[in-house]
């Protein structure tokens, strides 16, 4: 049974991608901090840590027992409020959980994942490979950023051992904060099941020489 670990694995997005990969076959490692959910299946470990502390990130790889087939980084924080609002805690905690998390967790779980057919997936963001002005977020935006430089890093990195790593980045979801700001083409908010398909796809064999892109699932809104 192949292995997946999950990062913020108990709601939202990360609750949804916890129970397809349960359904795909997978055994799943899912983290969870501050809220646990009632999900519980033979193939599913729950590990709860704080990911902002290198204890925590290590402790979370050691879960997989020396195995692992799949990382799933979608752990992110997204501050509402505005750059001069933002104090030194909140860009920090932002930083941490975001990016800092996502470039240790890949660097502790690299020596873990099967060589060749590996696979790290990054959850981005539309417009996350984008240098412009983010006023609204601003930490979360130079986070999102950062992950599509790791994850294009990464993949060269990994490449030669057959591991691919890509960045799926979802538009605007049913579970979005706020509005939407311009009309979305597709006609409708993202939902989980569209993230979970390019999931699927850059987990197959058919995405195998797929490595360091950024697939965008967002209904073809805010492409800039």
């Amino acid at each position: 049974m192949k292995v997946a670990l999950v990062t913020a694995g108990a709601h939202g997005l990360g609750g949804h991608l916890t129970r397809h990969l349960l359904q795909a076959g997978f055994h799943v490692i899912a983290h969870w901090h501050h809220r646990p959910s009632d999900l519980a299946h033979p193939a599913l470990t729950w590990v709860q840590a704080d990911l902002t502390q290198a204890s925590g990130r290590e402790a979370l790889v050691d879960a997989a027992r020396g195995r692992l087939d799949v990382l799933v980084n979608n752990l992110g924080v997204y501050p509402e409020a505005r750059l001069e609002d933002t104090d030194l805690a909140l860009w920090s905690q932002t930083l941490e959980l975001t990016l800092t998390a996502n470039f240790h967790l890949t660097q502790l779980a690299a020596p873990l994942l099967t060589r060749p057919g590996g696979r790290v997936i990054n959850l981005g963001d539309s417009g996350a490979d984008r240098i412009e002005a983010r006023r609204q977020a601003t930490p979360y935006h130079v986070a999102k950023l950062g992950v599509h430089v790791l994850t294009r890093t990464f993949a060269q990195v990994l490449g030669p051992d057959g591991i691919t790593v890509n960045m799926v980045s979802p538009g605007f979801l049913e579970n979005s904060v706020g509005e939407p700001g311009e009309p979305i083409p597709a006609g409708r908010p993202g939902a989980f099941e569209d993230i979970a398909a390019a999931v699927d796809f850059l987990l197959g064999d058919g995405a195998a020489y797929t490595s360091g892109t950024n697939l965008l699932v967002n209904g073809a809104w805010n492409l800039g």
